[in-house]
């Protein structure tokens, strides 16, 4: 486990906004050299082919994206202050006051607006929009600004990651630099079959990577390892919490985007209890992610959706539990396992 939190934890330092994620690939592929066949398709997608003790019934891709929800400068004043807008879906409640990274020289910055004595009594009753914000960079002037940043520059959370409480862990982008983590550390060892793993680009703006990608990989079953929101947060009723930090990974049955394949719910869930593995179902129909694009790739495929359970998602201080990272990665360990005819529907 030691390793897996250290590959978390760097992962969730580098900026990789959707359409941004070069940096974050770099490293993905300095960890797996010689470790599996690697290319980089024309949208970003890092296509890993994994070499296993022999071939699988059913050609398996397991996939995870890179990108993370961010920020993008759209314009500058004279001033010197940076005009921007979301990439991803934010909530503009979580970003004002916060501190940025901007750009390819990570220039320090900071999310401001109106001072609230001077904002009027309209104003203070109304979530603030983004176009009323703007990112403070210390320039005294547009020029200053513009020898630092330019248009379309993208901006990231300044956000540590840390350890605190009882196993818990909180940093920026681990939605889903988590996932990505789990599928590097299963490269670096033995895999029973043949497998494609895939470190997909632009998943918090379409899942448009993950279009692309499962199109060229064209596999019969495909495992999906995210990041879910977990609500189990003062205020929240327990029927309304969705999921739970510390009781294991979460498995949807239907979300926004994707109907899941019952037959690999089922089998999860089973392999789960054979295995000893604490798992949970998603109590309810929310959000979507790359299955999405997956699942109607071509003639269609088998799509598996396996998550974390994270608090405060798309925001600088994402929470995960370290057990419930540990079970994810053992059961993903366990379906790679899967040999010989599909699960009945």
């Amino acid at each position: 486990m030691e390793k897996l939190m250290r590959l978390i934890k760097d992962l969730s330092q580098i900026g990789g906004v959707s359409g941004d994620e070069g940096a974050v690939r770099a490293y993905i592929r300095g960890q797996l050299e010689g470790h599996c066949d690697m290319r980089t398709d024309a949208l970003g997608n890092l296509i890993c082919k994994k070499k296993g003790a022999k071939a699988p019934a059913h050609r398996l891709m397991v996939e995870a994206h890179m990108d993370e929800v961010g920020f993008i400068v759209t314009g500058i004043t004279e001033s010197g202050m940076l005009r921007f807008d979301t990439v991803g879906g934010i909530d503009a409640r979580v970003i004002i006051g916060k501190p940025v990274l901007v750009g390819p020289q990570a220039v320090r910055g900071v999310i401001g607006t109106k001072a609230m004595h001077l904002q009027s009594a309209a104003e203070r009753d109304e979530m603030p929009q983004v176009e009323t914000l703007s990112i403070d960079i210390g320039a005294s002037s547009k020029e200053e600004a513009e020898s630092l940043v330019r248009l379309g520059d993208s901006g990231v959370w300044d956000s540590a990651f840390v350890s605190f409480g009882d196993g818990f862990v909180k940093g920026r982008a681990l939605d889903d630099r988590a996932g990505c983590a789990i599928m590097i550390d299963l490269i670096q060892g033995d895999i029973p079959f043949d497998t494609t793993f895939v470190f997909t680009t632009q998943e918090e703006v379409g899942t448009r990577g993950a279009q692309a990608a499962a199109y060229e990989v064209a596999p019969d079953v495909a495992i999906v390892l995210e990041t879910t929101t977990a609500a189990d947060i003062a205020g929240v009723a327990p029927a309304n919490q969705v999921c739970r930090l510390g009781k294991g990974p979460v498995l949807s049955v239907m979300d926004k985007g994707t109907i899941y394949d019952k037959g690999l719910v089922r089998f999860a869930m089973d392999t789960a209890k054979r295995r000893d593995i604490p798992v949970q179902i998603k109590e309810g129909v929310y959000g979507g992610n790359d299955a999405h694009a997956v699942h109607v790739s071509r003639s269609g495929v088998r799509t598996l959706a396996v998550s974390l359970p994270c608090r405060y998602l798309h925001s600088p201080s994402c929470v995960l539990k370290v057990e419930d990272i540990a079970a994810t990665r053992d059961l993903t360990a366990a379906l790679l396992g899967m040999e010989g005819p599909a699960p009945a529907l």
